[in-house]
């Protein structure tokens, strides 16, 4: 069995690793449609779906897996940020406060599809304006959702719920859903 991880992650790569010791990277290319009116949970998953969905219908005898990630602020979804200054405005905005990240997963195969979410509370430390213009000097920021790494270090002051989700894919559940369309796994 052929698997493809439809993400162009190396954070990604690296903890599917964990799981799978052989699979092909094919990012997904469409922009991304992202529904406002959906609920975070909902619009993580149709992210994820949209795809995975699309890496499979180019590789059809494959297993693909999507995954998407956002950041939730109060009501606001943060995704990635547009350049420096929205990086800066969104670490400010986290500074000392909780938010939650959802990474929605989603595994098909030409037998079956399934989708699902992990869910974890992130409370960030407070953060000078130095440590924010280095760390977004640094360039981490650019080409994560809301804006940070939870492995970078200084940023985080406590989590509840799965570290690897947090980067970008929970792998106790990426392993189930593996597991659901693939019973060899």
């Amino acid at each position: 069995m052929k698997y493809i991880l439809a993400s162009a992650s190396p954070r990604r790569r690296e903890l599917l690793k964990q799981i799978l010791p052989e699979f092909d990277v094919i990012p997904a290319q469409n922009p991304e449609k992202v529904n406002l009116s959906l609920f975070p949970e909902q619009m993580a998953c149709a992210l994820a779906e949209s795809k995975c969905d699309e890496v499979f219908q180019k590789n059809p005898s494959a297993t693909v897996i999507g995954c998407d990630t956002v950041v939730v602020f109060g009501k606001e979804v943060l995704g990635k940020p547009k350049n420096r200054d929205d990086a800066t405005r969104t670490l400010k905005k986290l500074s000392g406060k909780t938010h939650f990240v959802i990474t929605a997963v989603c595994v098909r195969n030409r037998f079956s599809k399934v989708v699902d979410f992990d869910k974890t509370e992130v409370k960030f430390n407070v953060l000078s304006d130095d440590f924010i213009k280095i760390y977004v000097d640094s360039g981490s920021p650019l080409d994560k959702a809301g804006s940070y790494g939870i492995q970078d270090g200084g940023l985080v002051k406590e989590y509840f719920g799965n570290y690897t989700n947090v980067v970008g894919l929970p792998v106790p559940l990426t392993k189930k859903l593996l597991m659901k369309v693939n019973e060899d796994l």
